[in-house]
């Protein structure tokens, strides 16, 4: 049975976005694969996969822009409580970039009430540029600029396409800051491919691969997940001496050498390391640059999932 993305009234406990099922094919192609997404209200829930893994697809459906061929979409939340910003955002050319953001805030609050035109400007560097024509505008700034009208109405959902793919480091950090601060105020979904991105915003996180969902939770539990604890010691000397002592301890299960003078020392335990580690490197008369835990980044993480 297909089934419409729908939109029903919020109540404090239920999740912002919640997909059943969800399955969207072109011809014989699956975009989406009974994907069940569970998105909480308030979260900020990062959708990680490569190109052509269906996110933009998946973005698309829960904003009604496309049906799904079954199952089910609900967002708990009213349509002009909803704000979208495709991958690539076009505005008519003749628009200056202070007529664009005017038209978004005007389409969400026809009576005038609102008033958020310069602050938005301001807060994604397009003051300066405000008064050009958007016809003129890089690719990185008509992104700033799809930004700016995403978030010039206050919106209680934000469905966001690859929102910094386009962007220079500075521009890719002053658009994170933007979406780091809409949390409390706004749920917000963001697709991207750049992973780095996900890990030092979100605080949920999804990963889609071939239009399957194989990850959903808090990003602290994907990136712990089944792991080996593991430490880094960075020594001033030689390691190998250092590794013939820490092979021989109980509870470490195995010591990898990192170059000539760095070990990565895998433990039972953290907690036992903690305490045991630094005892052992002082019996074996190392002289420790620096040592800590080494933690697994999202892109280990993801590679993990999808190999």
């Amino acid at each position: 049975m297909t089934g419409r993305a729908r939109k029903s009234a919020a109540s404090p406990t239920s999740p912002m976005i919640e997909t059943t099922a969800l399955v969207k094919t072109y011809g014989t192609k699956p975009a989406l694969a009974n994907v069940n997404l569970l998105v909480p209200t308030g979260s900020l829930y990062g959708l990680v996969g490569p190109n052509g893994a269906g996110k933009t697809t998946l973005l698309d459906t829960i904003a009604g822009l496309r049906a799904p061929t079954s199952g089910t979409a609900t967002v708990n939340a009213a349509t002009n409580e909803i704000a979208v910003l495709p991958d690539t955002p076009r505005y008519d050319p003749w628009l200056t970039g202070r007529e664009a953001v005017l038209l978004a805030q005007h389409l969400t609050d026809p009576s005038g009430g609102m008033d958020r035109v310069d602050e938005v400007l301001e807060q994604t560097g397009l003051a300066e540029a405000s008064s050009r024509r958007v016809g003129g505008y890089s690719r990185g700034m008509l992104q700033r600029l799809g930004v700016a009208c995403t978030i010039v109405g206050k919106p209680r959902l934000v469905l966001l396409d690859e929102p910094a793919s386009a962007l220079d480091p500075q521009g890719r950090r002053e658009i994170l800051d933007l979406i780091a601060e809409l949390r409390g105020t706004a749920t917000v979904l963001f697709s991207s491919h750049i992973l780095g991105d996900v890990q030092e915003v979100c605080d949920t996180v999804g990963v889609l691969n071939q239009g399957e969902l194989l990850y959903q939770g808090s990003l602290g539990d994907l990136l712990v997940g089944d792991a080996v604890p593991r430490y880094l010691v960075r020594l001033r000397d030689a390691a190998d001496a250092v590794a013939k002592r820490l092979r021989t301890v109980a509870w470490v299960e195995g010591v990898t050498a990192v170059g000539d003078q760095a070990l990565e020392v895998q433990v039972t335990s953290l907690d036992v390391a903690e305490t045991g580690l630094p005892k052992e490197l002082a019996a074996a008369g190392a002289r420790v640059v620096s040592y800590g835990p080494l933690e697994v980044t999202l892109e280990q993480a993801f590679l993990e999932l999808t190999r």
